[in-house]
């Protein structure tokens, strides 16, 4: 199983996971439109956050289910937390915002948000 290590432009927000990326998802809903991320779902229990909840924000919307987190030195949302269908605590990674890889490389599948 891969490692990555993530975070912010500015260095306030740092969270290390593990998983394979077989796919990100890129949605076009009202606010990723906006700000661009390329999203990849793993469990919670993949996900570890190196840096105190207080260095950032959330930012909730429509049904307020997902929790967008952004760090208000520099403004990058580098993860979301949430919940898959089967109600299993789940955060989105932005891949643009894991050290060493390359979005490019990476399938890309469009999600019509904007619709939902």
């Amino acid at each position: 199983m891969a490692h990555y290590s993530g975070g912010c432009h500015c260095g306030g927000i740092a969270y290390e996971v593990e998983g394979e990326i077989d796919q990100v998802l890129d949605c076009n809903c009202s606010l990723c439109a906006k700000r661009g991320g390329l999203l990849w779902f793993v469990p919670r229990t993949a996900f570890e956050l190196k840096t105190p909840e207080s260095n950032y924000r959330t930012y909730t919307f429509n049904t307020h289910k997902l929790q967008h987190h952004f760090c208000p030195e520099c403004g990058i949302s580098p993860f979301t937390e949430g919940q898959m269908p089967d109600g299993t605590p789940m955060i989105a990674i932005n891949a643009r915002c894991l050290e060493g890889v390359e979005p490019a490389s990476l399938k890309v599948v469009h999600f019509d948000g904007r619709s939902r």
